[in-house]
């Protein structure tokens, strides 16, 4: 027995001595790195502009057409039509017998004289510009033009 433990411890012995030599050597340390940055500047990208539509064109007022004056369509020769409340005088005819001009009486008004002589009041205001208030106020003896081609 005493040979078996002996046997045993010597060759454990040489198997931590065989397994000695077969560590790794230190290794040694790498050489020191010298690492030198250089910074550049990362350039600015130019943006690539976005296609816009054109606006549209501004609107052009077109030039501004003055407007004639309007026709003055005097209506034709005065007709008598007879005496009526109103205008009840006898007016004053032509060689041709049309209503040359009419005097004011008690009780006429304006607009029963241009009623009577079938002319619109106001033309006939036209024709007689020396009435005032438009025809509101004729007085007895006033001379009213009845002639459409001698205005004024």
């Amino acid at each position: 027995m005493g040979r078996g433990i002996g046997m045993a411890a010597a060759s454990a012995g040489l198997t931590a001595l065989l397994l000695s030599g077969c560590t790794a050597a230190p290794v040694p340390a790498p050489p020191p790195v010298t690492v030198t940055a250089t910074v550049t500047a990362t350039p600015t990208p130019t943006p690539t502009p976005t296609p816009q539509a054109a606006p549209p064109p501004e609107p052009v007022a077109p030039a501004p057409v003055p407007n004639a004056p309007a026709p003055v369509v005097e209506w034709g020769p005065a007709y008598d039509t007879g005496a009526r409340p109103g205008a009840s005088a006898t007016p004053v005819l032509d060689a041709a017998g049309v209503p040359f001009s009419y005097t004011v009486v008690e009780g006429d008004s304006f607009f029963d004289i241009a009623q009577r002589f079938e002319l619109p009041q106001q033309q006939l205001l036209r024709m007689n510009p020396q009435i005032h208030d438009f025809g509101e106020t004729v007085y007895i003896g006033d001379v009213i033009n009845l002639d459409w081609t001698k205005t004024g």
